[in-house]
């Protein structure tokens, strides 16, 4: 007969879940400031990988010996490889997760490509692992919006309403991969891309839950809290060297806001490709 009882660690977390639920419970202003901060702690647990890649950056930035045996941006392959490898040992995340997490990670390795040969943007140091002008670790930093997309949804247990039909979010996603390239030589259709996903997501939303009790915002409002957060990443992940646009060529300056509608853009592709293996749970 299988032993069914919680280990001794899990039973300690519950208990102090419970008891802080208790004391929580007492003031509203308490419970205000006890789902506040679960809501935080559980936003940091949903964005793991981004978090640990980006806090690998940043301490390679300002740590990284110059007569390192290996170069900084090989360094963070290895880095990256080792936390998706975790992230599937301990079961943060699941193979069928990781599969389209690696698509999205292809799709951005031949984006970075394209955009570093137009003079987008460059990657200054030199390294190893890459492909032309393109370390390899640049992939996993789309992969860690995959990841994010396809963690939150089961931590926060996320129900969605009056969400579009799937193969129209996956057509949007296409138009919106495609503009990326195409805009460099045909009009931007990007004003067009943002009043499409408006129409289709200005009339869902989605619940959640952060501590007990199930909480409800607009979709769009949702999917431009996630572009300003990965906004915010970027221009640390800039400061940090990991790549950098050209005005940031001598001396770094905070990215352009206009940025945050392309990560609006490029996180709606993300959605896009986590659906495959994990459509939005709809709402009765």
């Amino acid at each position: 007969m299988t032993d069914a009882r919680p280990l001794p660690l899990e039973s300690l977390g519950r208990r102090w879940l419970t008891e802080a639920q208790a004391w929580a419970d007492r003031r509203p202003w308490r419970a205000a400031a006890f789902e506040f901060l679960w809501f935080g702690l559980k936003q940091g647990w949903a964005c793991l990988f981004g978090g640990l890649l980006l806090a690998l950056i940043l301490a390679t930035h300002l740590l990284w010996p110059a007569d390192a045996a290996i170069a900084r941006y090989d360094f963070l392959v290895l880095g990256a490889l080792t936390i998706q490898a975790a992230m599937l040992a301990f079961r943060l995340e699941t193979w069928a997760e990781a599969r389209v997490i690696f698509l999205f990670h292809l799709a951005g390795t031949v984006m970075e490509l394209f955009k570093t040969a137009q003079g987008s943007w460059i990657y200054p140091e030199p390294s190893l692992l890459r492909i032309g002008d393109v370390p390899l670790f640049s992939g996993f930093m789309y992969a860690a919006v995959g990841s994010y997309i396809a963690r939150v949804q089961r931590i926060f247990h996320i129900r969605v309403r009056r969400f579009p039909p799937l193969w129209s979010l996956w057509l949007l996603a296409a138009a919106i991969y495609v503009n990326f390239f195409a805009h460099h030589w045909l009009p931007d259709v990007r004003l067009a891309l943002f009043a499409a996903s408006a129409v289709m997501f200005a009339p869902g939303s989605f619940s959640f839950v952060a501590d007990r009790m199930r909480r409800r915002l607009p979709l769009l409002l949702g999917w431009l809290l996630v572009a300003l957060f990965i906004w915010f990443a970027e221009n640390l992940g800039t400061f940090a060297r990991a790549w950098t646009y050209p005005d940031q060529d001598g001396v770094w300056r905070m990215v352009s806001l206009q940025k945050l509608g392309s990560w609006y853009l490029l996180m709606l592709v993300s959605v896009a490709l986590v659906a495959f293996v994990r459509p939005p749970e709809r709402e009765a």
